[in-house]
Parts: structure tokens; sequence; C-alpha cells
């Protein structure tokens, strides 16, 4: 399975912060956004990701990853001139694509959940059609709302509506088979000149092929779009790393601990980030599983 982080858009709800750097590069505890949506693909087992951003930005997310092959992954970056549409990820992300299925993760997510891991393996193996994961929210209606069936297939999907038909968030990380390029490739622009994920997910569901799978109690997702969310996010993350002692979206850990790296490897990446506590942590979890 392929990767793809959509890190691109204007940030314009955090002006002026972000007239001079990518919302995805601003901190969120003591890392930058992106490590989040990243290590989601990790967990997954993903190594071959592609990240799409805007030509002011593309380059510096280039500096923070370079290549990824320090981190045991093969990352690739993509320009998204203007945005147009989460489903655009998915025609810019063809080739990188190929015949494979895909996960697309929106690059201002966060996800959290003890056993995320166990979750993302058991619905992304011999996927076929799209997978969705739903969140129950306050305010459904900030958000694209999915209805299921008993067994989980999505039956209904409305972006914001006014009186939504449940309280079922879709969260911004969607799994699809090889298909999807050719249903986004074949996508009319919307009222407002984009491509929309919901008409891709739209195209799956009356295949029959689209699948809700709920995170509920023990997850966490968090939206990073706002300056007040920004800052819930942030502290959010900093009580849970201090009160368990880890960290969360630990990128040089989870690629410890999902074996793309060595123990030495994952120390030396700590050494390099100097004296600062996130660096130290690195060491110190290398030592640990080493």
């Amino acid at each position: 399975m392929k990767g793809i982080i959509l890190a691109g858009g204007r940030g314009s709800r955090l002006y002026p912060t972000t007239l001079a750097v990518s919302k995805q590069l601003l901190p969120v505890g003591d890392k930058p956004m992106i490590y989040y949506p990243l290590s989601v693909l990790m967990l997954a087992g993903i190594t071959d990701i592609l990240i799409i951003s805007t030509p002011d930005d593309l380059q510096q997310f280039q500096r923070l990853l370079g290549d990824g092959s320090q981190l045991g992954l093969n990352l690739g970056y993509a320009l998204q001139p203007e945005p147009r549409g989460l489903a655009e990820a998915f025609v810019i992300g063809a080739d990188h694509i190929g015949g494979d299925n895909v996960t697309l993760v929106l690059g201002d997510n966060i996800f959290h959940g003890q056993h995320f891991y166990d979750v993302l393996r058991a619905n992304l193996t011999d996927l076929r059609g799209c997978v969705l994961f739903g969140y129950g929210v306050t305010d459904p209606g900030r958000y694209g709302v999915g209805e299921t069936d008993d067994a989980g297939k999505l039956v209904s999907i409305e972006e914001k509506p006014r009186k939504p038909r449940s309280n079922r968030a879709i969260t911004g990380l969607y799994s699809c088979d090889a298909d999807v390029v050719d249903i986004a490739k074949n996508l009319r622009p919307s009222a407002r000149g984009e491509l929309e994920i919901t008409d891709v997910i739209r195209a799956y569901m009356l295949r029959g092929q689209a699948r809700v799978v709920d995170l509920g109690r023990g997850f966490a997702w968090l939206d990073t779009g706002t300056p007040a969310s920004l800052l819930q996010a942030s502290l959010y993350v900093r009580t849970l790393e201090e009160r368990q002692g880890v960290r969360i979206a630990c990128v040089e850990e989870v690629a410890l601990r999902m074996g793309f790296i060595d123990a030495q490897s994952c120390y030396d990446l700590g050494r390099r980030l100097g004296a600062s506590e996130y660096g130290k942590y690195v060491m110190d979890i290398a030592q640990e599983l080493g």
C-alpha cells in the first residue's frame, strides 16, 4: 500500500502566522504537525509515501524530512499549485499510486489511540473499495457526516449538513483501492471549483464498497485548523506525554518499533537533535529497545 500526505492549502484561518510558514510545519507539542499524520501511515506499515504541498512550502518539508531513508521510508514530493480539493491528491499522486491501494491522510489531522496500530492493520489488509474512519462529535454540521447500516457499510454521506443524520464525522483518513485514481480523474469540479473527496466516497458507496470504522472510546481525533484548536491539540499532547512519559507521534520511535530502522540508527537520529528534550527521548528509547 502507498501513502499520501496532503499538506497543502493556505491555512488562512491561522493567518498571520501561516503567511510565513506552512500550517503543517507549526509545532504541536514539541514536534512539527506533519509528524502526526506521518506516524499514522508508518503505523499502518506504509513506507512509500508522497507528500503534496504548495510551491512555497514543499522545500521546507524536504529540508525537514529529506528522502525519508533515515526513518526507513521512501518519501517523494509533489506540487499542488492551488487548493483544488482533497480528491486532487489522487490525481497528482497517480504515478505514485500505480496499481496499488493507497491511504490518504490530511496533514493537519491528529489521531491518537492506544490500539490504533491494531485498528489500522485489521482494516487495511486485503482492502477492496474504500475504508473511512468515523468519529463521534457534538457538532457534526461542521464536517462530512456519514450514515451506515448495522454492518458498517456507508449508506449516505453529506458535507456540512444543516440537519445531520448522525453525529459520525468522517475524519481526514481515507484508504482506497487502486480504482480511486480513475474515480478522481473522472470527477467534475464542484460549485466551488474543487474535486471533492465526498464525491470519491459517494462513487464507492454506490458500488456498495464504502465502509466506515468507528473510532470510539480510547481514541482522539483533533482538528488543528484554528488558533484555538491548535492550542488545544498542543495541550492535549503535552498533558498525555507528561503523565505517561511517552511521546505521541515520535517518528523515530515508530520507525524503530515497526522495524524500519535499528536501535543504533535511532540513537544516532536522537543525537543529531542536540540537547532538546525530544532528542534525549529518542536516544533513551533507542537504548531501552536496543
